[in-house]
């Protein structure tokens, strides 16, 4: 298996466990040094500086390891084809392309390639997980006024 390949696989229950121990740490430090704008690290024996926003950024990954994810990190600026956004909203590719020939996703075209941006398509799903949550507190409000019970 090649380090690449070890480097995207889910985390382990030991690493998973080292993580959330990590994230917790940092989530600690960060809220006891609000006013920080770096951290020194250290690994095996290396120091080095870094940047405030590295280190909520790796309390994020660590975060998601604790909870069983692989993580993979995406320039905002990236573009990917309609596969990778299909993953991504876990939906099928030919969804993505109907999405995005009714508008709903900006994209552009290379050849006859779609190419759509990553923050356009986190935009995207921002919007339908914000509509879909009113939707479910409408239901839920519903629900209260007819007295069902939930």
């Amino acid at each position: 298996m090649s380090a690449a390949e070890q480097d995207n696989m889910l985390p382990d229950p030991e690493a998973a466990t080292l993580a959330r121990e990590g994230a917790t740490q940092l989530a600690r430090l960060l809220a006891e040094k609000p006013a920080a704008e770096r951290a020194q690290i250290r690994l095996d024996g290396t120091e080095m500086i870094v940047p405030r926003q590295a280190v909520v950024l790796l309390r994020e990954i660590l975060g998601q390891m604790a909870r069983g994810n692989a993580v993979t990190i995406v320039p905002t600026h990236a573009e990917m084809s309609t596969q990778d956004a299909a993953n991504i909203l876990n939906v099928s590719r030919p969804f993505v392309v109907k999405l995005l020939e009714n508008g709903e996703i900006p994209y552009r075209k290379a050849g006859t390639h779609r190419r759509i941006r990553y923050e356009d398509l986190i935009e995207y799903k921002a919007r339908m997980d914000r509509d879909s949550r009113e939707a479910m507190d409408a239901l839920a409000a519903q629900a209260q006024e007819l007295g069902m019970g939930y």
